[in-house]
């Protein structure tokens, strides 16, 4: 089992606490270094979420 198998398995269930933490860890990002890769922290972002849950994408739509 290769380690991003064994990190969606550990996240599954929490994908809210997931996107949270990803948006937290990426507001760090920016503030350590100052807005400089705001870019390519976002992008970075929208592909944890994808990877491993937490995006709006995985939210059912709302009736």
């Amino acid at each position: 089992m290769s380690m991003m198998d064994k990190l969606k398995n550990m996240l599954k269930g929490h994908e809210e606490q997931t996107g949270k933490g990803v948006d937290k860890a990426g507001d760090m990002v920016d503030g350590r270094t100052q807005g400089k890769y705001s870019g390519q922290v976002d992008s970075a972002q929208d592909r944890m979420k994808q990877q491993f849950g937490g995006g709006e994408q995985d939210k059912p739509p709302s009736q």
